[in-house]
């Protein structure tokens, strides 16, 4: 794994500049939709506290685009840059990032920055990220284990892995910031997902060479990831493998990532023996696992056995959720079952759930298909407030 990397540059703190560009980032439009979206939707105590904060962060960064702010109150700073990265406004939080860095009273802190490293890498920003390390080199600041797994983690999320692991090997010649065991989840999480299955096993033998055990959430990255890419071997191995370690234990996410991989890909007697198998463990279901038995009896074909999941639900006392409804609906939609589609419809509006953008989704979906527009268009005149408050449906 010994890749190389290019030494720093020889930056000034000062020097630090936001990268924008005159169009706005996908995510940035993305967010900004949503968040218009869901004014409709809140209390007007929540809708003040928004606007608040969205005013909050404009006047603060209006100041950041001058040099004469050296000595703002500290708490109207810090709680903007809070909330820019809360959002994910990585072009608002590096500017009030950059006038924070001028005020007097600052003194550098290597949480800020693992903090803004990944927003950065959530925003899909790795050069950004790699500009504020090198910042931060410059700034004096020593980085920590978490400010480095947070780079690392910026860059694999946006598929650079030749990067992230040359933070890795940068990383085993500082002091006191040897990669732990959260800071090659990451790589392994990310290796699974772009299927550089091949890196797992060098992964797992540097991890056993530096004494790092594999904890639970390592075991369940590597299942989770093998069952999605349909490893069932693999899948499989790791899941023993965690179960002889004799210090990690299976839990309900394990539990769900199985049945849920073999569901998926309509592999039922699998599917079903894993369910048993778990519960034998002492594991009890909860109402992912239902859903992930529904849409996998379902796509099957099998709805009685999809309804008698349904049943048992129900006398388990688990209230099925508009995931549950929306899941059926589209089952029953696809299979062209208008009939017992409305039913399901009709008892998610009896039960009190609120159809989304989803539901009508697979409802418009169905109707066309059958023919059916005079349905159609009643769906949109009759609940056109709703259809249009969660994120649209039309066609």
């Amino acid at each position: 794994m010994e890749l190389l990397r290019s030494n720093p540059a020889n930056l000034r703190v000062s020097s630090f500049k936001v990268e924008s560009s005159s169009k706005k980032s996908p995510d940035c439009d993305s967010n900004s939709r949503s968040q218009g979206l869901q004014f409709r939707k809140l209390s007007k105590k929540d809708l003040s506290r928004i606007l608040r904060t969205e005013a909050a962060i404009k006047a603060i960064e209006k100041k950041a685009n001058s040099s004469k702010y050296k000595n703002l109150w500290p708490k109207a700073v810090l709680e903007a840059l809070s909330d820019a990265i809360k959002q994910n406004r990585w072009e608002s939080a590096l500017k009030i990032f950059e006038l924070l860095c001028q005020q007097h009273w600052y003194e550098p802190r290597s949480q800020t920055y693992a903090k803004l490293l990944v927003m950065l890498g959530k925003c899909k920003q790795p050069n950004q990220a790699s500009m504020l390390f090198e910042a931060m080199l410059c700034d004096g600041l020593q980085p920590t284990v978490d400010v480095y797994t947070a780079l690392v983690g910026a860059y694999a999320f946006n598929g650079l892995l030749d990067k992230a692991f040359s933070i890795v090997e940068d990383m085993k010649s500082v002091n006191n910031c040897k990669p732990d065991a959260f800071t090659y989840s990451i790589l392994i999480k990310y290796c699974i997902k772009q299927h550089h299955f091949d890196m797992i096993g060098l992964i797992l033998g540097e991890m056993s060479h530096l004494e790092i055990e594999c904890s639970t959430v390592i075991y369940n990255i590597l299942i989770d990831g093998y069952g999605k890419a349909k490893c069932f071997e693999l899948m499989e191995n790791s899941l023993t493998d965690m179960i002889r370690s004799g210090k990690c234990f299976p839990d309900i996410f394990t539990f769900n990532s199985v049945v849920g991989a073999y569901g998926g890909c309509r592999r039922i007697n699998e599917m079903e023996k894993w369910f048993d198998e778990f519960q034998l463990m002492g594991l009890k279901p909860d109402i992912m696992t239902y859903n992930i038995l529904i849409r996998s009896y379902g796509k099957s074909g099998l709805y009685q056995k999809m309804g008698s999941v349904m049943e048992f639900m129900k006398k388990r006392f688990f209230s099925p959720t508009s995931v549950t409804y929306n899941i059926v609906i589209e089952i029953f939609g696809k299979a062209g079952n208008i009939e017992k589609m409305d039913e399901m419809f009709l008892k998610m509006k009896h039960h009190g759930l609120k159809p989304n953008s989803i539901t009508y989704s697979s409802l418009v979906s169905a109707y066309s298909k059958a023919g059916l527009l005079g349905k159609v268009d009643s769906i949109f005149r009759k609940d056109d407030g709703v259809i249009n408050g969660n994120g649209g449906v039309w066609m």
